[in-house]
């Protein structure tokens, strides 16, 4: 219908929609039907990874602080390696967090992942671009009538009209434009979509700049099964624009959701039959159910090319850790590659045969690959040696060195096994959970786990950090002047977690003190007369010019827990002249953190 020339296609200025009801009745499970056409597979010579955790990913969850993004950004590029397996990186560009992360990753100054933008579909976002000096960036150009008619109440021509027209003006800013075919899994595929794209690769020719199209299955609608039907088969989609559009294969991306579970399968697939490109998401987070995983990615891209390329799959595992521990993510534990108990098992038959030769039921050698040894978790079999070899493996105290091993001759570690017994003998046929058993280790072991109180102190100290470079950044500007005992009062009335801020010049002597809350006055009355030169915090600032932190301690004057920061003060030409010294009220510490998220805590702090 759509078939002008064998190789050129015309666009169907429909002035109905089409929906393709017997494909998606909305009121029911969408169907899948067949036609039992087959194309053949097209795997490019080339094909790479790019990520979308910074803008699809973050639609998902809280937002990422910029410190989160360019710790991440770092990841990502030691994953893919110095040939770029993970090529691109996308951004939002609209708020100053985003900016600011942007900014982050960029001081890193790594070749991969490339930054790239993420803008809607006109000449003002456009500018933000090119303002911020990035090469590439996506516009969200809508291709299914849902979104044409329903969405943006317009028509096909006029809408690729409008499409057109913002492509070119990315040309003009010498920007290589990415067109978002969103919705494509239910869109018309040879009387709109391929259309478009032979435009869009008649711009590229004649600007010299690639123009690329991202395909999104934005509803988790693309299937895999031979001889289904557009629009939902993606190797016919792959083979509509490869094939019959003429598009290059290494300007095609596939971008997917995985509303029906076949995230990851439907963006491989992209890969066999001719787009170079997939999009992921670390973890596989993204909009509703999520993007491909690109920690899947990476192990499917090893497995079809047979070569690493440089990958170097161990910092998957440093991701997981750092979602786990800096982002707080709650990662299910069966989750593959990531998931805490991934490579453990609870069967006894596994566990007997694992324990023979671990390739029986390993996937691979996880420890090499992953740094991740294979678990097997307790039961009435393991004995005392098998509970101490399980604490000793999984217990980040031992793990880190900071306690000594456990041996089964430990009477605490005999405390759990009898606890283990009597559990079988009431009849449990099950394997121990590695819950279970850090519960018993904690009761029985206390010693071995950071208690909340370790843990309060640890973002006491950041909190207090933070507080202490407000004050010294924002308020003293690191120069004495005639103003300074102002700036300094008025700054500690206005921060109720400072006990105390005092002003020590070379000597040791007090040039001025203020305390904070009322009452206070006589403890600290005969400071202005005392000499601080012993005082250890003194003698460190004094010795390395550099800032020193206390840890907690109780005040002698306020008999209360305390923490002191004490800060070289330099003048215009750097010479250190005083030093500053503040001291923080552990429980005003405690108050403010417990009024404020951990993620900004763990953020740069922003007056």
């Amino acid at each position: 219908m759509y078939l002008q020339d064998k190789k050129t296609y015309i666009l169907d200025d429909v002035k109905k929609p089409n929906f393709y009801r017997e494909q998606f009745p909305y009121s029911e499970v969408p169907r899948i039907i067949f036609d039992n056409t087959h194309v053949a597979q097209n795997l490019p010579e080339n094909i790479w990874i790019t990520d979308t955790t910074f803008r699809d990913g973050q639609q998902s969850r809280a937002p990422y602080t910029p410190k989160q993004i360019a710790h991440l950004y770092g990841l990502m590029g030691k994953l893919g390696g110095e040939k770029g397996i993970i090529r691109q990186s996308e951004f939002f560009l609209y708020s100053k967090r985003d900016r600011r992360a942007v900014e982050k990753c960029k001081e890193l100054n790594i070749p991969f992942p490339e930054i790239t933008g993420w803008i809607r579909a006109n000449a003002q976002d456009l500018q933000l671009v090119k303002d911020f000096e990035i090469k590439e960036t996506g516009l969200l150009t809508s291709v299914s009538d849902y979104h044409i008619f329903l969405k943006l109440k317009s028509t096909r021509k006029k809408i690729m009209e409008k499409y057109l027209s913002v492509v070119k003006e990315a040309l003009s800013l010498g920007i290589v434009p990415r067109c978002h075919f969103e919705d494509v899994t239910r869109a018309d595929i040879y009387g709109f979509c391929v259309p478009f794209a032979q435009e869009l690769l008649k711009l590229s020719q004649e600007s010299g700049i690639p123009v690329k199209i991202r395909l999104c299955d934005t509803m988790g609608y693309g299937i895999t099964y031979p001889g289904a039907v557009l629009p939902r088969s993606v190797d016919k989609l792959a083979h509509a624009f490869v094939v019959d559009a003429g598009y290059p294969s290494e300007y095609l991306e596939w971008h997917g959701h995985n509303d029906f579970h076949k995230v990851h399968i439907n963006g491989t697939t992209g890969w066999l039959y001719g787009i170079s490109s997939l999009n992921a998401s670390l973890l596989g987070y993204g909009e509703r159910t999520g993007n491909p995983p690109l920690e899947a990615a990476i192990m499917e891209y090893i497995g079809l090319k047979g070569t690493t390329d440089g990958i170097d799959t161990t910092v998957i595992t440093e991701i997981a850790e750092y979602f786990r521990k800096e982002i707080k993510a709650d990662i299910p534990i069966n989750y593959p590659f990531v998931g805490t108990d991934f490579n453990t098992t609870r069967a006894g038959i596994h566990a007997d045969g694992l324990l023979k030769n671990e390739e029986i039921y390993n996937i691979f050698d996880t420890d090499k690959l992953l740094h991740r040894p294979l678990r097997v978790m307790v039961t009435d079999k393991s004995g005392m040696a098998g509970i101490a070899h399980w604490l000793n493996e999984n217990v980040e105290a031992i793990t880190s060195g900071s306690q000594k091993p456990l041996t089964k001759r430990d009477p605490r570690v005999g405390q759990i096994y009898d606890w283990v017994m009597t559990q079988y003998n009431q009849g449990r046929t099950t394997s121990i959970s590695a819950e279970e058993i850090l519960v018993q280790a904690r009761h029985y072991i206390p010693g071995l786990f950071e208690s909340s109180f370790d843990t309060a102190k640890v973002y006491a100290h950041k909190w207090a950090t933070k507080l202490a470079d407000k004050i010294f950044i924002n308020g003293f500007q690191g120069a004495i002047s005639e103003d300074t005992g102002k700036v300094l009062s008025k700054t500690v009335k206005s921060e109720p977690a400072v006990q105390f801020i005092t002003l020590i010049d070379l000597d040791g002597t007090v040039v001025s003190s203020y305390e904070t809350r009322r009452g206070d006055k006589a403890r600290f009355r005969n400071l202005k007369h005392k000499t601080f030169e012993d005082r250890e915090w003194f003698k460190q600032v004094k010795a390395t010019n550099k800032p020193y932190h206390s840890e907690l301690f109780v005040s002698k004057f306020t008999e209360e827990l305390t923490i002191t920061i004490a800060l070289p003060i330099a003048d215009e030409h750097g010479k250190v002249g005083a030093i500053l010294d503040i001291d923080f009220n552990f429980n005003e510490l405690s108050k403010l953190m417990s009024s404020v998220p951990e993620e900004v805590i763990e953020s740069d702090f922003e007056s």
